[in-house]
């Protein structure tokens, strides 16, 4: 039986569940006071399931209980006790036929949050989940193991998205990406927004509760995405490789400098917003499917890591906000700005940059994906001799930009691409080692999506005149989407995906355009 790509399935648990892992979503030195499961006394699986970070041998799975997810505390309406939750693996859609299974402790420290790091399951495999607090069963997710080290796979279905505000737009996106069926989906980056609720009634939702710069506000923000069941259904169809941009914490923050110094916001001091990024760090980890490796430490999380896919693929997956110096000359765009062309100054630190290039060196993969938050190529929003660059991408950050385009080079990785969010526009482009000359070469590409909701409908008619002399960039659209890719051996094709509106639910969607790439051949080819 085949699973429903929009809808999971929920089926019967298998009797004799007494197997216990330590699977803890946070760290405890205290023995836990467990409640009583016939204590919850409604559905708690309000804000569904997930799986991350596949493995060969495992995957993440998670989920969080909460039976009034818009509780202001953050805490989802649960009692102030851990509880125990039951998970169980089969290749079943139906579970009938249990592979794995355990017991593990959602604790009220961590907003009761589960993060089960399964192992010892057959690679390449799709492989069915769900969890079980007293008589109430989770949908049932469905996840995958990655390809052993060696194996090559035929292909690899995967998606990625960006930038899904809440108030501006129905997460429409997410369900046909889970329609989709894709084997592994990329989140890029402003998963959730941090501003307080508007008063724009035009916008279709709103909100719950202020700016979120405490950590109940940052806990109840994200449980109320996640209450959106197109969000559900995505999340439950895949494993999900998640990276944060801005908007998780606050607005182009770079390391411990805010967007702005407002007391309010806890923006003030450099103490104070510290304090917020701890905030936003633990909730972001509470709520996304994890490794214990990204378990935040005060303000401090390493989410850059790297991800194999058999000798197909390997993701180098950035954090391009916790280690940059400041913005040059403003957050914004600015003309002949002297600090974004400063070799010295970083987006990514030096440690990840070193990280990064070693990754490189090391890859034998036929596609090296760097999945990250902004954009990568060159932009230059002018005609004329000027340059005119954003200074919270790369642009800004011109030594950064160049030597990753020279580490591609040096290393010999064969066929470099960059997944980009952030911008909320689709947008292809091809790198070059130097933009200044037209016959440079293409070093490696980029395939820039679109965001699920932010900016709302869009204007399918606007066309971007940068274009124009950039030609390096090879299209845009304003509308809403994501981007959808099959990756085999010989080549990649890109889909991007487009939807009418937002602003109402049940938009239309359509691929607007098809790019291509072919094995060790550098440039995209536009086919449709």
């Amino acid at each position: 039986m085949s699973i429903s790509r929009r809808h999971v399935l929920a089926g019967s648990l298998a009797a004799g569940a007494t197997t216990t892992t330590l699977a803890v979503a946070a760290p405890s030195s205290a023995r836990p006071l467990l409640m009583p499961t016939g204590a919850i006394r409604r559905d708690p699986f309000t804000l569904g399931v997930a799986s991350g970070d596949p493995t060969p041998s495992g995957v993440v799975l998670w989920t969080r209980l909460a039976l009034d997810p818009l509780a202001e505390d953050g805490l989802g309406g649960m009692p102030g006790r851990d509880v125990p939750v039951q998970w169980q693996v089969s290749e079943s859609p139906r579970m009938r036929r249990i592979l794995d299974r355990g017991t593990t402790v959602a604790r009220a420290s961590a907003a009761h949050s589960v993060h089960v790091e399964v192992d010892g399951l057959r690679s390449n495999r799709e492989y069915y989940y769900r969890f079980k607090v007293g008589s109430y069963l989770s949908p049932v997710g469905r996840t995958r193991t990655a390809p052993r080290r060696n194996e090559m796979p035929s292909a690899l279905a995967m998606s990625f998205a960006s930038c899904s505000h809440y108030e501006e737009g129905y997460f429409t996106a997410y369900r046909y990406l889970a329609d989709d069926d894709p084997d592994l989906v990329l989140h890029l980056g402003d998963y959730q927004y941090e501003y307080k609720t508007t008063t724009n009634t035009a916008r279709p939702r709103r909100h719950a509760g202020d700016e979120t710069v405490t950590l109940s506000g940052y806990r109840q923000r994200h449980a109320q995405y996640k209450t959106d069941p197109d969000l559900q259904s995505a999340h439950a169809i895949a494993p999900w490789l998640v990276v944060w941009d801005d908007h998780e914490t606050d607005n182009n923050w770079a390391a411990n400098i805010p967007e702005n110094t407002d007391p309010e916001q806890w923006n003030d001091t450099p103490e104070r917003f510290a304090a917020r990024r701890a905030n936003a760090a633990r909730a972001y980890y509470e709520n996304m499917p994890l490794r214990r490796s990204s378990l935040p430490s005060g303000a401090s999380t390493r989410i850059y890591r790297r991800l194999g896919w058999g000798r197909l693929a390997s993701f180098h997956m950035l954090d391009t906000r916790q280690y940059r110096d400041d913005q040059a000359c403003g957050d914004g765009w600015d003309i002949d700005c002297a600090g974004s062309q400063d070799p010295a100054r970083s987006i990514t630190g030096d440690r990840q940059e070193a990280w990064l290039r070693q990754g490189f060196a090391r890859s034998r993969a036929r596609w090296d994906f760097l999945g990250q938050q902004v954009f990568f190529a060159r932009r230059d929003g002018k005609a004329d001799e000027r340059l005119h660059v954003s200074n919270d991408s790369w642009d800004g950050y011109a030594g950064s930009q160049q030597r990753v385009t020279k580490a591609w080079q040096d290393t010999g990785v064969r066929n470099p691409v960059v997944l980009t969010g952030d911008v909320h526009t689709h947008w292809a482009a091809d790198i070059k080692a130097d933009y200044d000359d037209p016959d440079a070469p293409v070093v490696a590409s980029e395939l820039v999506t679109t965001s699920v909701t932010s900016g709302g409908d869009g204007d399918p008619a606007r066309q971007d005149p940068i274009l124009e002399w950039n030609p390096h960039l090879h299209f845009y659209s304003q509308q809403r989407g994501y981007v959808r890719t099959l990756v085999t051996p010989s080549g990649l094709r890109a889909d991007y995906r487009s939807l009418d509106r937002v602003t109402t639910r049940g938009g239309a969607i359509r691929t607007q355009a098809t790019f291509e790439l072919t094995d060790r051949e550098r440039g995209l080819q536009r086919v449709r």
